[in-house]
């Protein structure tokens, strides 16, 4: 999809971080933009950021009603989507083992970045296909779903799942004939505010202190997140990039790709688990 002036765009996660740059920058294509968020102060923020020339949406991606909710509004306010971007995430960090991890976070990190996909593409993807427009779908997973971090708690799990996911929706399209293409959206460090995530954590799934990153190794990696992690304007471009070449792996921290290679080598010969090699 080449040409972008004028199409609509969608972008669940859209008030801040990757999103809002995704958001942003299909505006600044030309195109028509709807933004859904949980975060009810940062999406009031939206119109501002983007000219006013927005539809937003509190929307909680883990509820399937509220996401239908949203496309259907979508639909009757815009007329057709063009470009969805299943954006929504977090990161659940805690400092236990994954056997360990209270089963509302499980619930959590699984309901946002995988369900969040899955009730995205069930509200959305029937509507696109019945508009027969030409079509594109980025559905943000993170390079912890292509290597395993050490300490990864459910979030790591969360993203191979979205991984997954994202290539088999694009072969079930692909063989369809549908004029839908996909990508799936790979980033490593990226200066976002994702560590602050616990703020919305719904109050059934909240967990005792114990059970959540300290508050000192929290403020240490937003620091080193600001100061090293990659812009989300630079996100943004090579997801744009991704869309109008039809690329589906979008990996904008190139410096992880000889990581990614190594465990395909190791899967493939049988080698043993390892924590992927940091980049030089």
């Amino acid at each position: 999809m080449d040409q972008l002036k004028n199409k609509v765009a969608v972008v669940t996660g859209g008030a801040s971080g990757i999103g809002l740059a995704l958001a942003r920058r299909f505006h600044a294509e030309g195109m028509r933009v709807a933004v859904a968020d949980v975060d009810r102060s940062a999406l009031h923020s939206v119109p501002d950021a983007l000219d006013g020339n927005v539809v937003t949406k509190l929307v909680d991606v883990r509820d399937p009603v509220a996401v239908e909710a949203f496309a259907e509004e979508v639909f009757a306010d815009l007329g057709v989507v063009h470009i969805l971007c299943n954006n929504a995430g977090v990161s659940g960090a805690s400092p236990d083992a994954v056997w360990e991890l209270p089963l509302e976070t499980w619930e959590w990190v699984i309901g946002v970045n995988l369900m969040g996909i899955v009730h995205g593409l069930r509200a959305f993807v029937p509507r696109m296909l019945r508009s027969g427009e030409p079509g594109h779908i980025v559905n943000t997973a993170s390079l912890a779903g292509l290597v395993v971090f050490p300490a990864g708690g459910a979030y790591g799990p969360s993203k191979h799942a979205a991984v997954a996911l994202t290539e088999l929706t694009a072969l079930e399209l692909q063989a369809r004939g549908a004029p839908i293409a996909m990508s799936v959206l790979c980033p490593a460090w990226v200066n976002t505010a994702i560590l602050d995530d616990e703020a919305h954590r719904p109050e059934p799934l909240r967990v005792d202190r114990a059970h959540r990153m300290p508050e000192s190794i929290r403020q240490r990696l937003a620091s080193s997140m600001a100061e090293t992690g990659l812009a989300p304007e630079a996100v943004a471009s090579a997801t744009i990039d991704a869309i109008r070449t039809g690329r589906f792996y979008v990996l904008p921290n190139a410096e992880w790709t000889p990581a990614i290679a190594e465990r395909g080598v190791r899967i493939a010969h049988d080698g043993p688990v390892a924590p992927p090699p940091m980049p030089t």
